[in-house]
């Protein structure tokens, strides 16, 4: 049984070599080689304003791999949080997001780390500001998750180990125009950001679950009104 998946990957050069240390380390998921199963979220991942790129392919044979996916219904939304507060740069800028960042670490760490592929949500910056929302106590779980969702940018998939790498095989490339493809991300960005402030001006709505009940109540993985609030 063919076991292989197909992946792309953005970027402003083409990539038939991909490495486990070619990325940032601040990333969502750390060093890693960043990649969608969407082609068009790739296109957009590929351009900046003023500059064209290149949309790379891949195949990468699952076979033996171990995955950890984030968004299979095991892990809630606050798992995948203090994952991203391990690995990226977030300043709390409050007692209560100081506090909320030590909780969420401590009560929802999980252990990645001897993964060969993450699946999981992409942080963007309009995603890690909404992120951001909820350590500062604005919005709740629920709109949270619902906020992830927005912009529909789906999974990214993460290549971790060296043994991943091995069985990824570079497929081929296309060029991509930034007149065409860095406008349609801009426009994503827009409506994922204007959503969300049309959804956070409703009326609140009685038992979600902001920060400080989370702490207040020490509030832990097993409770059921973290499971898949947003199906």
């Amino acid at each position: 049984m063919d076991n292989t998946i197909l992946l792309y990957h953005g970027s402003q050069r083409i990539i038939d070599r991909p490495h486990i240390r070619g990325g940032k380390p601040y990333n969502d998921y750390g060093y890693g080689f960043y990649c969608t199963e969407h082609v068009d979220i790739a296109r957009e991942w590929a351009v900046e304003k003023e500059r064209d790129g290149f949309c790379n392919m891949y195949g990468l044979d699952m076979s033996g791999l171990v995955v950890f996916n984030l968004n299979n219904g095991e892990y809630t939304i606050l798992h995948w949080l203090s994952v991203l507060l391990e690995n990226r740069r977030f300043e709390a800028s409050s007692a209560l997001a100081r506090e909320g960042r030590a909780y969420i670490t401590r009560h929802f760490q999980v252990d990645y780390h001897s993964a060969d592929v993450i699946r999981g949500y992409r942080a963007d910056d309009s995603y890690f500001s909404f992120a951001s929302d909820f350590l500062n106590g604005t919005i709740s779980v629920r709109q949270l998750e619902e906020a992830m969702y927005l912009g529909m940018l789906g999974e990214q998939i993460v290549l971790k180990s060296e043994r991943a790498f091995l069985q990824c095989t570079f497929r081929g490339y296309e060029a991509v125009g930034a007149q065409e493809w860095f406008a349609k991300k801009e426009k994503r960005d827009r409506n994922a950001r204007r959503q969300y402030r049309e959804r956070n001006k409703a009326d609140y709505v009685r038992g979600d679950l902001y920060l400080p009940m989370l702490i207040d109540g020490e509030v832990g993985p097993d409770d059921t009104r973290l499971r898949r609030i947003v199906s």
